[in-house]
This record gives structure tokens, C-alpha cells and sequence, in this order.
């Protein structure tokens, strides 16, 4: 904003008045084309793409939060310091396997845990309630009988639930375990490679964001609906996945008990992983 201040001669409020209205001008207009409503067609497609490109069924998002850094927010104390050691505004996103975000929370403070701030998030409130209609559950091949539900995958933040999956904890792991972690960690990359096409697309997300809490909300909600639209524009560019900067993972430990359903979700993926529905380079990964 200095920059355009002095190449311009314009008010430094007046820039950021034209940023934030732009911004919301932006958000408002192009909030349903490029973040449509979750629906049952939408969640089923996005299940499909997934299992075609990252061999791990009933998927309808891969999610995790990013720390977006700030100068520190007036009166904030210590709310946004966060574990990385830099103040930050915490980006919650779930994409489907286009690198497209299907659902975004922006605004959690940096001080928060990727699990506290999904089970905040609308979403998680939405899919506990059953205000969002999934797609029934269905065996996982025509050899089986056991129905499985459709669900997101995380990564080691998140505490596992009924409709999100995570990797199992530990260092001495069964085979079975091994694999099932490496397919979910294949599949779980494409919210990383989105992180990192966000990131190096629009570059004001490499640097600290030097505005007002509310200013910089609406400019990282910008950068996302506009990552999206030129997805959609553009298609996939698989170049633009190589480089991914900033994601180091949260190593915040949930102590919530999980549902005996969920658990024998991941014992039925284990099964289906190591036989029909296995890969030909899955030991050599492991």
C-alpha cells in the first residue's frame, strides 16, 4: 500500500478503503459460482475424482488448516502467536482432488489447534447435525457386504470422528497400518499442493500481512475464491503443484475418544487396501 501511496499520490486510507472494497465487492459477487453449495451431487463427484486419481474411496475432501502470517493485531496479546512462532491468522480449507477448496474458514486466531478450529467451523456443525446430505454408504467393492459412509481425511491434528479420517499414531506399526497411512497421506497431498498453489500464486501470502484483522480476512478469503475461479479457468496445471512452502505439520494431540464405528471404518480400509483395492507400488512406499 506504500508503494501505490507514493506511484500513485493517492491516501494511504484511501488505498485500503479500495482494497477492502474490492475485496468484498469480489466475495460477494463470485461466492456461488466459485464456492457452490454442498450438495449430495457435488460431495458424490468429488468422492469419484478422488478414488480415480488418488485410489482412496468414499474421500469428499482432504482438509487442514495454514497459518497465514500477520503483523501482529492490535490488542490481540498473545491470541495469534502461534506454535510456528510467528503471529498468523489460521486458514481452515477442505479441496476435492481439482485443488479446488470446497469449503474455507478464515479468522481463527494463529494460537488455535487445526482440530479445535474445525470442530468450531460451520462445517463440522453442519456434518454433526446432518444439515449436509452425504451420499449413503456403499461397499467398498461388489466383493464385500459391509457398507461403508463417505468422509474427509486429515492429518495427525485432527482427532478422528465419525466423518473424518485420520492416520494411525506411532512408530511401530502393522504392515496394514503402514499402507493404510501411506494411501491416506497420498490422498490427503492434494490440500498441501493447494496450500502451495495459493500460496505461490497470489504472493502477498508470502509476507506478513501488514493490515487491519478484518482487512487481511477479507483478503485471504479473496486470494481463495479467486484461486478458485482461475482453476476453473484454467484447469489443472500440474507444474504449479511442484513447490509447496510453509506447511509444516501441527503435532497438537486430541485426547477425544473416537466412536467404535469409525475405527472399524479404517480396520474395513485396511482389509480393502491389502487386498482388491491395492496399488502396485504400495510396499515399496512403506
Amino acid at each position: 500500500m506504500s508503494d501505490l501511496h507514493i506511484d500513485y499520490r493517492i491516501g494511504l486510507s484511501t488505498i485500503s478503503n479500495i482494497v477492502r472494497e474490492v475485496c468484498e465487492s469480489l466475495w460477494a459477487t463470485f461466492k456461488k459460482s466459485c464456492f457452490p453449495t454442498i450438495t449430495e451431487e457435488l460431495i458424490a463427484k468429488v468422492a469419484t475424482e478422488f478414488e480415480e486419481r488418488a485410489n482412496f474411496p468414499h474421500v469428499i475432501g482432504a482438509i487442514d488448516g495454514k497459518h497465514i502470517r500477520v503483523i501482529k493485531p492490535e490488542g490481540s496479546a498473545s491470541m495469534n502467536f502461534n506454535y510456528k512462532h510467528f503471529f498468523s491468522i489460521l486458514l481452515l480449507a477442505a479441496c476435492d482432488s481439482n485443488y479446488k477448496f470446497v469449503y474455507i474458514d478464515v479468522g481463527a486466531p494463529g494460537k488455535s489447534s487445526d482440530s479445535t478450529t474445525f470442530k468450531n467451523s460451520t462445517l463440522y456443525k453442519l456434518l454433526n447435525f446432518n444439515k449436509i446430505k452425504l451420499p449413503p454408504p456403499k461397499p467398498l467393492s461388489d466383493k464385500r457386504l459391509d457398507k461403508i459412509p463417505y468422509f474427509l481425511i486429515g492429518d495427525e491434528g485432527f482427532g478422528l470422528c465419525q466423518f473424518l479420517l485420520r492416520p494411525f499414531g506411532g512408530k511401530y506399526l502393522s504392515v496394514g497400518k503402514k499402507v493404510f497411512n501411506y494411501r491416506l497421506t497420498r490422498a490427503r497431498r492434494y490440500i498441501e499442493c493447494s496450500f502451495g498453489i495459493l500460496s505461490n500464486k497470489w504472493r502477498i501470502l508470502h509476507r506478513a500481512l501488514n493490515v487491519e484483522e478484518s482487512l487481511a480476512e477479507n483478503i485471504i478469503k479473496t486470494c481463495c475464491l479467486l484461486h478458485n475461479f482461475v482453476r476453473d479457468r484454467d484447469g489443472i496445471t500440474f507444474e504449479d503443484t511442484i513447490a509447496i512452502s510453509g506447511l509444516i505439520e501441527d503435532t497438537t494431540v486430541d485426547n477425544s475418544q473416537p466412536g467404535n464405528a469409525i475405527k472399524c471404518v479404517r480396520t474395513e480400509l485396511i482389509d480393502f487396501f491389502m487386498k482388491e483395492g491395492q496399488v502396485s507400488w504400495q510396499m515399496e512406499k512403506i
